[in-house]
């Protein structure tokens, strides 16, 4: 430990370089995996959920970030940020940008439920087993 100079980073890789992450794995080790799966589609997020309506209807109505993030009293940034899904927004912020665009909250919510209802469903019946034919899904909702 003495001889690396004292004002440098000192890196320790954690594998030596080309290294395969199983490689000290002893050649005969049966494999507990089967078959490589297909990538499981994943579910999104609702921040981007909810950003992406926000966005739609803003652009529905032909308005600018500005103009509905002056009128929400938000940063412009901020709803910029939510709007991409960026953003993690309170049920205040959002409740704001909806009033704004003309919407209530419950209005925003319910619409970004239904997109995620049709995105899980696209890929409900790979490996969800009983997947639900409700309407909500299982969605559940709080204030």
């Amino acid at each position: 430990m003495t001889d690396h100079v004292p004002n440098e980073a000192r890196v320790i890789p954690l594998r030596p370089p080309g290294a395969r992450p199983h490689g000290n794995r002893p050649a005969a080790a049966p494999s507990r995996q089967g078959p490589p799966a297909a990538p499981a589609a994943k579910e999104p997020l609702w921040r981007d959920l909810v950003g992406d309506v926000l966005r739609r209807e803003r652009l529905a109505q032909e308005r600018t970030l500005r103009d509905v993030a002056d009128a929400a009293r938000i940063s412009m940034p901020y709803l910029s940020e939510v709007e991409r899904g960026r953003k993690e927004a309170s049920s205040e912020v959002l409740a704001a940008a909806a009033r704004a665009l003309g919407l209530g909250l419950g209005d925003l919510l319910s619409r970004a439920q239904g997109e995620l209802t049709r995105a899980t469903s696209r890929y409900a019946g790979s490996g969800r087993r009983g997947a639900s034919t409700s309407s909500f899904d299982g969605l559940c909702l709080a204030a």
